[in-house]
């Protein structure tokens, strides 16, 4: 029986059991052992407020239509972080120069369930390194979430980025921003995470609930302000704040999922008056200026290449592994203690 963690309703969670599918032709078998739950993405489709659920995406048109859900509950097999063994390769792909065997640990996308069925074609290049730790495997999408905002802020060596949000994306942002050059100031409302932040390379931390953020920022760059700031959070009132502190001509990337209508930002003032750049940055993919030499199969490579270095630290991101079978008190815990929690992990 195949074990799927499901969403039946706002902030309701069960684990489902269903029979285990036939292999299909061009398709690897994947028995997951690590899946990690998204703090933010998913925990819009757990409270209710992610857009699909009132709107339907038009692809072609790149528009969300009113009138009809894009998907209903129960919303079964979110996640986009899981690590496994293949199991079974569908005959004709025995002995394809570059495809995972039976054995090898994978990693990629099929969702909080036991068992993945994926293309094949998917999974060439995603067999883990040599001698890296199973649950680091749980990071690749989110690592690349950090690299694709990092390279999206075009940062130069000697550079001030502000990183806003230290979750684990927003860490692992403000890590890279720190191999790539930058002098980082962490931002969070919380001060555990910002001394965590101080570990993976921030030069100064703020606390957005007790220190003027902006003000700082400029008195720390001789009233200038930071070059880039980085928007991690997802919540308006930060992206309203990084928009303050940058400098004139500044960067800002957004690359939290926000939610709803954007109360606490104002474009009419800093964004306005400083000629702000923002740019947006998803995973769907890279920056276009890069698109030619990078894709996200590359940043995610990468990511678990600087892992496997030693050059990144994720295992200590690891605040819990929670068997699968009490997620509903994991999603409980990321929603309503984050100060308790990092990157939590259903085991399965």
């Amino acid at each position: 029986m195949e074990r799927v963690v499901q969403f039946t309703g706002p902030r309701q969670v069960d684990v489902a059991e269903h029979a285990g599918a036939a292999l299909p032709p061009g398709h690897l078998r994947v028995r997951t052992r690590y899946s990690g739950i998204s703090a933010g993405t998913e925990l819009t489709a757990y409270r209710g407020t992610n857009p699909y659920l009132t709107r339907t995406w038009d692809p072609e048109a790149r528009l969300f239509r009113d009138g009809a859900a894009g998907i209903e509950y129960p919303v079964a097999g979110w996640g986009y972080s899981e690590v496994g063994e293949v199991t079974e390769v569908s005959p004709e792909l025995v002995g394809t120069p570059g495809m995972p065997v039976v054995g090898d640990l994978v990693w990629g996308i099929w969702g909080h369930r036991s068992e993945g069925i994926v293309p094949a074609e998917r999974m060439r290049g995603h067999t883990l390194p040599d001698g890296l730790d199973p649950l680091a495997g749980a990071f690749a999408r989110v690592g690349a979430i950090a690299y694709n905002a990092v390279l999206s802020s075009d940062i130069h060596l000697g550079e001030d980025v502000a990183v806003f949000g230290q979750g684990v994306i927003g860490l692992l942002a403000t890590r890279l921003a720190h191999l790539n050059g930058a002098r980082v100031t962490a931002v969070d409302a919380l001060d555990s995470r910002l001394a965590t932040a101080k570990e993976y390379g921030a030069v100064h931390t703020l606390n957005a609930r007790t220190d003027a953020v902006a003000e700082r920022i400029r008195e720390a760059t001789g009233g200038r302000g930071a070059d880039t700031a980085i928007e991690i959070s997802g919540v308006y009132p930060a992206l309203h704040e990084a928009l303050r502190s940058v400098a004139v001509d500044g960067r800002v990337v957004a690359s939290g999922f926000y939610q709803g209508d954007g109360l606490g930002l104002r474009l009419g003032d800093e964004f306005h008056h400083n000629r702000v750049q923002l740019i947006c940055s998803q995973i769907g993919g890279v920056p276009p200026q890069l698109s030619a030499r990078w894709s996200v199969e590359r940043l995610q490579q990468t990511f678990l290449a600087l892992v496997a270095s030693g050059q990144v630290d994720v295992r200590s991101l690891v605040s819990h592994v929670v068997p699968v079978e009490e997620a509903a008190d994991a999603y409980h815990l990321l929603d309503e203690r984050p100060a308790e929690a990092l990157q939590v992990v259903l085991a399965f």
